[in-house]
C-alpha cells in the first residue's frame, strides 16, 4: 500500500499552557478530498499553519511524499510541492492576475533574485502561470487588475496562484468564507475539478459544501480529532453530532 501525499500522525501544538492541538493524526491522498469541521477553537486553522510550516510542531510527525518535514519552514515546505491558501485573501491587489500568477510560479525557482533578468523570459514559470488560469477559469480575466476582481473571483485567483506554484499538496482554509451561494457552487466545482489530481485538505463551516465534496471527513473538538471517515458514517454518528451541534438533533 502507498504511503499517503501527506501524513500527520500525532502532532501536537501547545502555546504556553494551552494545547491547540493534541496528538492529531490524518491522511492526504490524491483524489481523495479531505474536509476537517468542527467548531470555533477546535484548532483547525492551528493544524493548517503546522503543516503549512507557519507553526512548528510542539511534538509529532509531519511526512511529505515519504519525507519527514515537521520542522521545515514555510517557504521550504512550499517549494517541496505544498501550497496553501488562507482565511482572508491573499493577493497582490496592484497587479494584473496574470502578473500574480507569475509571482507565485517564480517562488518555486530555488533562487527567485535574479533582479536583472526580464520575468517574460522566464518560460517556464510563464506556462505554469498560463496553466493555472486555464484550470481555474481566468484567462479571460488575466490582464485585469486583480483589485478589480470580484470577491469569488479573488478567491479563484488565490487558488490559481497555489496551483501556479505545481503542487500536489492543497491546504485550503475557509474558502468559500465571505461568498455568495453563486460564487461558493462555482467554488466548490473548480475545488472537486483540482482535487482529482491534487491531495487536498479543505477547512469550511459551510456544512452543505463539506458534505458535498469531501470523500474523507475529519471531526475536531479542542483540538483533538473526535472522529474521522467517510462522510456518511460522519453524518450518522451521534458523538459528533453532540459534540458539533450540542444536541443529538442535527442538520449534519
Amino acid at each position: 500500500m502507498l504511503e499517503p501525499v501527506l501524513r500527520v500522525q500525532g502532532v501536537s501544538k501547545n502555546f504556553g499552557g494551552l494545547a491547540a492541538l493534541k496528538d492529531v493524526c490524518l491522511d492526504l491522498n490524491v483524489s481523495e478530498l479531505h474536509a476537517v469541521i468542527g467548531p470555533n477553537g477546535a484548532g483547525k486553522s492551528t493544524l493548517v499553519n503546522v503543516m503549512s510550516g507557519e507553526l512548528r510542531p510542539s511534538s509529532g510527525s509531519i511526512r511529505y511524499q515519504g519525507k519527514e518535514i515537521a520542522n521545515f519552514p514555510a517557504d521550504r515546505i512550499s517549494r517541496l510541492g505544498i501550497a496553501r491558501s488562507s482565511q482572508k485573501v491573499n493577493i497582490f491587489p496592484g497587479f494584473s492576475v496574470f502578473e500574480n500568477c507569475r509571482l507565485a510560479a517564480q517562488s518555486r525557482l530555488k533562487s527567485s533574485m535574479h533582479f536583472f533578468r526580464p520575468a517574460r523570459k522566464y518560460k517556464e514559470i510563464n506556462e505554469a502561470a498560463e496553466r493555472a488560469l486555464a484550470l481555474t477559469g481566468l484567462v479571460a480575466r488575466a490582464d485585469s487588475f486583480a483589485a478589480a476582481l470580484s470577491h469569488g473571483e479573488q478567491r479563484q485567483l488565490e487558488i490559481a496562484m497555489t496551483l501556479a506554484t505545481s503542487p500536489q499538496g492543497l491546504l485550503l482554509d475557509e474558502p468559500l468564507s465571505g461568498m455568495s451561494a453563486e460564487e461558493s457552487l462555482q467554488l466548490l466545482a473548480l475545488i472537486a475539478k483540482i482535487a482529482v489530481d491534487h491531495a487536498i485538505l479543505l477547512i469550511e463551516h459551510d456544512m452543505d459544501a463539506v458534505f458535498s465534496v469531501a470523500r474523507v471527513l475529519t471531526v475536531m473538538v479542542n483540538g483533538r480529532v473526535l472522529e474521522s471517515g467517510a462522510p456518511e458514517a460522519i453524518r450518522r454518528s451521534s458523538a459528533v453530532q453532540e459534540a458539533y451541534l450540542g444536541k443529538a438533533e442535527s442538520r449534519l
